[in-house]
């Protein structure tokens, strides 16, 4: 099949700064389109030029870098409108468009141009706080019922499906999380006496309170333990000066950000990953710490944490402590079973399929 999938944004920004990298391999659209391509669809991915990579890559499919028109208003980090997209799908016939978010001028675009082959894949749960989330109600109101009403949405979580029910009638019963490929992330049942975190350091991640909860669970369980810290954000410097006002300095290590090849090592090893969002959708560092194996600690925040509980794939309380960390050391062989059992349906294979199998549907 002809496959179209449009993710302008293809890896998070969260400002209007957006950080340059040198790939895009290891993004979760990237494994995506991958995944199609490998099992003989002819995909191409579309998306927004302000997040090309600095370096030359090569890559299997063939990927599209539009310009955002009028960034100063349309900001490529939270509601990119790409210039010719409406053009290039005039120009192919495609067998199946995979947009990203109801909230989206792209989204529409496609739903316009191509009704009967666009699938709506969608994230949000909620108002996008952008100007005091006056356009994104505008949207859901006004444009979504008007010019998207019979747009085939398939949604990312529980929470996702029952927001954009509100607004759309078409919503797909099957739910389609991100996936992850799993030939980059494989099984590793042996755990040692760690726990991680990837994550950007910023504010609304709380990684201050994960320090806090360590230095609890060193002093009442287990002082022998270790906390990898992956990742780079403006709170850095902060959180390592206070790593050392808590005395526990020696037990944790702030590795900066890191590629696959170097993250999974760690990632594997650990008895949990580490998660104490305020604000997230579904988060692919927990994706992929289950394809490898290692349970999770998080908030109800992120919205992975609804099979989290439903699998026993780990723990997910709002306000967890150091008797939560305790709790998933000392279990930890239960759900790391657990992980395993649940891993195969996070493939990028399967999500593969069940796209496939949405588009079947639509077609009887």
């Amino acid at each position: 099949m002809q496959i179209l999938v449009i993710n302008p944004i293809v890896y998070t920004a969260e400002t209007r700064n957006i950080p340059k990298v040198t790939s895009i391999k290891d993004c979760m659209i990237y494994d995506l389109c991958l995944a199609f391509h490998k099992q003989g669809h002819n995909v191409t991915l579309y998306a927004a030029k302000p997040y090309k990579p600095v370096s030359q890559e090569e890559y299997p499919f063939e990927i599209i870098w539009d310009k955002c028109i009028f960034p100063k208003i349309f900001a490529p980090h939270r509601f990119p409108v790409l210039s010719n997209l409406k053009k290039y799908i005039k120009q192919h016939n495609f067998d199946l468009i995979i947009t990203s978010e109801l909230f989206s001028k792209n989204s529409l675009t496609a739903y316009r141009t191509a009704p009967k082959k666009t699938i709506v894949w969608h994230e949000l749960a909620k108002h996008n706080n952008m100007c005091k989330k006056i356009p994104s109600k505008i949207w859901y109101n006004i444009i979504v019922p008007l010019f998207m009403r019979k747009a085939i949405v398939v949604a990312r979580s529980y929470d996702a499906k029952a927001f954009a029910g509100k607004y759309c009638k078409n919503i797909n019963d099957k739910i389609i999380d991100h996936g992850v490929n799993l030939d980059k992330f494989n099984l590793c049942l042996s755990k040692d006496n760690s726990f991680v975190v990837c994550s950007q350091l910023i504010e609304r991640k709380r990684i201050d309170g994960i320090l806090l909860n360590f230095k609890r669970y060193l002093e009442k369980y287990n002082n022998s333990a270790s906390l990898y810290i992956i990742g780079e954000g403006e709170l850095k410097q902060a959180l390592i000066k206070q790593s050392h006002e808590l005395n526990i300095s020696d037990n944790v290590v702030f590795t900066g950000k890191m590629n696959h090849g170097d993250l999974k090592p760690l990632l594997s090893k650990a008895s949990a990953l580490l998660v104490n969002t305020a604000q997230d959708n579904n988060m692919i560092s927990i994706v992929e710490a289950i394809a490898v194996a290692t349970p999770i600690l998080t908030t109800n925040i992120p919205l992975n944490s609804k099979y989290i509980i439903e699998h026993s794939l780990g723990i997910a309380k709002d306000s967890w402590n150091e008797d939560d960390l305790h709790k998933i050391y000392e279990n930890n062989s239960f759900y790391v079973n657990n992980c395993v059992e649940y891993r195969e349906k996070l493939s990028t294979e399967f999500k593969v399929q069940q796209f496939i199998e949405v588009l079947q549907n639509i077609n009887l």
